[in-house]
C-alpha cells in the first residue's frame, strides 16, 4: 500500500510506497489537493503490484500514463515503475520516420519531403511532438492554403502528416494523433479535366519530333498509360502482336495483391505508332522507349512545347487528362468493369478523378434521340404519339377533300355519340358479340 504524507506549512505532498525490491520510495506531487493525490496513490499501487507481481497494470492506468505530463511521468521512471519516456521533437522524428522508409518509391519519398519543408516551415524543428495540439494542426492546414497552393496539394499534405503523426502514436510517443481531423483525401478537380479530342491528339502526334514521341502520346492517349511510370517499363517481349494485347507493369498499383501487372489490347489507333517504334528500334533494344529514360528529363515540360508547335493551348494535367479522355471514351462503349481493368483503376476512382462528360454526349442526348429507340418505339411514334404517349406536334394537314377525291366532303360527317362502353376494347364476357353489333 502506499501513503499520502503532507507538509502542514508548505501544502506538498508526497506519496511514499515500498518497491519490488523491499526498498521505499518516494513521488514528490507538490502542492496538490488531497483528492488529486488520492486518485495517483490509486495509480502508483497498480503500478507497484504490477512489478512485484509482473502482471500487466489495468487499461486505465495505461490511459493514465499515456495523458500523464512529462514532469510526472520522469518521476515515476526515476523510481522505477514505468519506463522513461521518449522524447522526440518534430524535426527529429519525421526525418526519422522518412529515413525509416526503405519500403516506398522515389516518387514517396519526394512527396515526403515536401511534406517536411511544408511541417518545419510552420512550426519549430525542436518543437515536441506531445505538445502539437489538433488547434496547431488546423492553423498549419489555413498557412498553406494562404500560400496559395492548391486544395488537392494542401490535403495531400495533411493526408502525410497525418501519416507520419500515426507513426509517433504506435510508437507511443503521442496519446492522439493531431492531425487526425484533417481532411487528406485528394478529389477529383473538374476545373482542370480537359477532353482531347481526336483532331487535337492528331495534330498534336503530328508535332512530335520522332517515333518514340509519337509512341509515349499514343500509348497514353490510345491505351490510357501512366507517364512516365508503366510507358518507361514497357518492354517489347510485353508485346503480343499475334493477340493484339500488351502486358502493362504498374508500379503505382503493384503493392496491390495482383495488380503490379495488366493486359491492355492494342488498340487499332495504337498500333500504327508502336509498329512504327518497333521498326525504328535498334536491334537487341529492350524497351520501346529508350530515348527518354533520364529522370531528369521533364517530359511535361517537353510536351507543352509540342502542343504549343501544334497550335494548340496545353491543357491541364497534361498527361492525366490522356488517360482521363481515354477512359471516358471507353466507358462510352464498354462496361464499367472491364474499361477500369484496362485503365488500372478503380471504378470510385474513375467516377471522382478521370470521367468527364462531354459535347458528345449533349449531342447524343439531344439529336440522337430518333436514332436510339427500337423499331416499336419509331412505329408508334410513326402516326404522332410518342413513347409515355406524349402527343408530337403534328404539321399542318390539306382539306379533307384533296385526300381523296372520292370521299365525302367533311361537312357531310357527322359526329357519332361514344357507347356506353367507351372506346376500350370489349372484355371477355363480352367476347361473344360481334362488333358490328358494338356501340363506338
Amino acid at each position: 500500500m502506499a501513503s499520502i504524507s503532507s507538509n502542514k506549512k508548505t501544502g506538498r505532498r508526497v506519496i511514499q510506497f515500498i518497491a519490488a525490491d523491499g526498498r521505499r520510495r518516494s513521488i514528490r506531487l507538490g502542492k496538490v489537493a488531497m483528492r488529486q493525490a488520492e486518485k495517483v496513490r490509486t495509480k502508483i499501487e497498480d503500478l507497484v503490484a504490477a512489478s512485484i507481481t509482473g502482471h500487466a497494470y489495468s487499461r486505465e492506468t495505461a490511459e493514465w500514463l499515456r495523458d500523464l505530463d512529462d514532469t510526472l511521468h520522469d518521476r515515476l521512471a526515476a523510481v522505477g515503475l514505468v519506463e522513461p519516456r521518449r522524447r522526440a521533437t518534430l524535426a527529429a522524428f519525421v526525418d526519422e520516420f522518412i529515413a525509416a522508409r526503405t519500403d516506398v518509391k522515389p516518387t514517396t519519398l519526394a512527396v515526403y519531403e515536401r511534406v517536411r519543408r511544408h511541417l518545419l516551415g510552420f512550426f519549430d524543428a525542436d518543437l515536441a511532438l506531445r505538445s502539437l495540439t489538433e488547434g496547431d494542426a488546423q492553423r498549419w492546414r489555413l498557412h498553406l492554403l494562404d500560400k496559395g497552393l492548391a486544395e488537392n496539394t494542401v490535403r495531400k499534405s495533411c493526408g502525410v502528416a497525418k501519416q507520419i503523426l500515426w507513426d509517433a502514436v504506435r510508437h507511443r510517443l503521442i496519446a492522439q494523433n493531431p492531425f487526425e481531423g484533417l481532411n487528406g483525401a485528394v478529389k477529383g478537380n473538374r476545373e482542370r479535366f480537359h477532353f482531347v479530342s481526336r483532331q487535337d491528339a492528331d495534330a498534336v502526334l503530328e508535332a512530335c519530333p520522332d517515333a518514340e514521341w509519337r509512341l509515349l502520346f499514343a500509348l497514353a492517349r490510345f491505351a490510357g498509360l501512366r507517364v512516365p511510370s508503366e510507358v518507361l517499363r514497357l518492354r517489347w517481349r510485353d508485346i503480343d502482336w499475334d493477340g493484339s494485347r500488351m502486358t502493362v507493369t504498374s508500379p503505382k498499383t503493384e503493392h496491390h495483391e495482383g495488380h503490379g501487372s495488366r493486359v491492355v489490347p492494342i488498340f487499332p489507333e495504337l498500333r500504327p505508332y508502336l509498329m512504327a517504334a518497333f521498326e525504328a528500334a535498334e536491334d537487341g533494344a529492350e524497351f520501346c522507349i529508350t530515348r527518354y529514360r533520364d529522370p531528369a528529363v521533364n517530359l511535361r515540360t517537353q510536351l507543352h512545347r509540342i502542343i504549343k508547335a501544334a497550335g494548340l493551348k496545353p491543357w491541364p494535367k497534361a498527361w492525366q487528362n490522356l488517360r482521363s479522355t481515354r477512359q471516358t471514351e471507353l466507358a462510352d462503349r464498354f462496361p464499367a468493369h472491364v474499361v477500369s481493368a484496362w485503365i488500372g483503376n478503380s471504378e470510385q476512382v474513375a467516377a471522382e478523378h478521370y470521367l468527364q462528360i462531354t459535347d458528345a454526349h449533349f449531342d447524343l442526348a439531344i439529336g440522337g434521340a430518333e436514332a436510339l429507340q427500337n423499331p416499336v418505339q419509331r412505329a408508334a411514334a410513326s402516326d404522332g404519339t410518342e413513347a409515355h404517349g406524349r402527343q408530337r406536334p403534328r404539321a399542318k394537314t390539306a382539306p379533307c377533300a384533296s385526300v381523296r377525291k372520292d370521299a365525302a366532303p367533311c361537312g357531310n360527317r357527322e359526329p357519332r355519340p361514344v357507347g356506353q362502353r367507351g372506346l376500350e376494347p370489349p372484355t371477355s364476357p363480352l367476347s361473344g358479340v360481334r362488333s358490328s353489333q358494338l356501340s363506338y
